[in-house]
């Protein structure tokens, strides 16, 4: 029952180590011992005790404090409980104050060592049950990477698996941020060609000449630069997926091509003769609405039925609120991990924070608003104070107002300098503060000449 629960016992004198060591194994606990902070160390360095009964002093070497903030730097949700014979105030509160869960007074008595290890392992078990279970939880309302138990997403969920194998178009539509990209993938990765290649690009991200270079690729010579052949993303597809994000940013001579490669299924390189037939199936998506873009005559009518041949329409994160926790929770699982940060919950008032959002910038907005409130969290539970910034950002637009006689670049410039100056040029933490993508802020810098070390 509790023999899967090891417990390291260290201290300098063999008659206490061994003998709480003995009183552990009765109540069937798994023991090891150590006589010295460096050895306790050593061992927790390749073995995740549940708890740590440290004495305070272990002459020579590191003490009973150094050694548990070196165990809790190896295992932040490891239980260390301080022992000595020589109580004072001021040693209960150091103990306290850098971690420890418990501070005991020796000789220890039996039956209060019982009752205490009892007591944290049954609140080691009810946190093991409630992780199994958010997993449990989160993997029931995850498709490919998607989490929801939204109706409508439940809804497109069964879509993306009549559609996966088909190879007509599917154009995805909604606000940044709703996850756009995801859904290609989950079609992409549920069908036939989920062996082949995925490939990605962002119609926003180029110029017309680049973009084209970029979808069709080039024969050597084709324009200044062009020093060899360049297979483009078509090609780099064969037999798999071309994602499109964006589509309604392309320009009316790169809708005439993509007409014909949609219709035909053979294009030219840029420069080049040779007409090339490709098996790809387009996936399309955007922000923009399409419908009136046609109308408006910015956007080919024949193009975009072509693309509309199955439409999946995503909700905004605020349509979907009853996802915001599964989320936030999945993307502090994860971010902490990356991180290397201890943070591993959400306290009640936060959720109701992050419930109560507008999230304009939909999912992708959430995930920043996690990773910077992991950034600057110190503790292992986010809370209110480390969501405060969406207060702030919330109530903006009725007290501020722009520097005159600067354009917009300019501002955004500015913002972006400050924020890596006060980041000392941490370029995650810095997107994690404006809210945005890392990809996004590096391509920022690069438009402005900006690099960590001029800022």
């Amino acid at each position: 029952m509790k023999k899967h629960w090891e417990v390291l016992v260290v201290d300098d004198e063999p008659v206490m180590r061994e003998s709480l060591a003995a009183w552990l194994a009765e109540d069937g606990y798994s023991v090891d011992t150590a006589e010295s902070g460096r050895e306790a160390i050593a061992k927790a360095a390749v073995k995740d005790y549940a708890i740590y009964f440290v004495d305070l002093k272990m002459p020579p070497g590191i003490d009973g404090i150094e050694t548990m903030m070196e165990v809790r730097r190896l295992h932040p949700d490891a239980s260390v409980i301080i022992m000595t014979a020589y109580a004072t105030v001021d040693t209960a509160i150091t103990a306290m104050k850098e971690g420890a869960q418990e501070y005991i007074v020796k000789p220890c008595n039996p039956e209060e060592i019982s009752l205490l290890v009892g007591r944290i392992i049954k609140v080691k078990n009810l946190q093991r049950e409630n992780l199994i279970l958010r997993k449990k939880l989160t993997k029931h309302y995850s498709f490919h990477d998607i989490v929801s138990k939204n109706p409508r997403m439940v809804e497109i969920f069964e879509l993306i698996k009549d559609v996966a194998s088909l190879k007509s178009t599917v154009l995805i539509q909604g606000a940044s941020g709703t996850g756009k990209e995801l859904v290609a993938r989950a079609i992409h990765f549920s069908g036939d060609r989920a062996a082949r290649p995925f490939v990605a690009v962002s119609c926003a991200a180029l110029a017309e000449s680049l973009l084209e270079s970029e979808l069709f690729g080039h024969e050597r010579g084709a324009f200044t630069g062009a020093v060899e052949r360049k297979r483009g993303k078509f090609e780099l597809a064969e037999g798999g997926t071309l994602f499109l994000d964006e589509i309604g940013d392309i320009s009316a001579k790169l809708q005439v091509d993509l007409l014909r490669v949609l219709q035909e299924r053979t294009f030219f390189r840029v420069g080049g003769n040779e007409e090339l037939r490709v098996d790809v199936r387009v996936i399309a998506a955007t922000r923009v609405n399409l419908e009136e873009a046609v109308a408006a005559g910015s956007f080919r009518d024949d193009l975009f039925y072509r693309l509309n041949v199955i439409t999946i329409q995503l909700p905004a994160l605020r349509e979907r609120r009853e996802d915001i926790p599964l989320l936030a929770r999945s993307f502090v699982e994860r971010l902490a991990h990356e991180l290397g940060k201890e943070a591993g919950e959400i306290s009640e008032g936060a959720m109701r924070l992050l419930v109560d959002n507008e999230w304009p910038g939909n999912v992708r907005e959430l995930e920043n608003a996690v990773e910077r409130a992991l950034v600057t969290s110190k503790g292992h539970v986010l809370d209110e104070d480390d969501f405060a910034f969406l207060r702030r950002d919330g109530g903006r637009g009725n007290g501020w107002s722009p520097p005159d006689n600067l354009s917009l670049d300019e501002i955004e410039k500015q913002v972006i300098v400050a924020t890596l100056n006060r980041t000392r040029g941490n370029v995650k933490e810095a997107a994690a503060a404006l809210g945005i993508d890392r990809s996004t802020l590096y391509d920022r810098m690069k438009r402005y000449g900006m690099n960590r070390v001029n800022v």
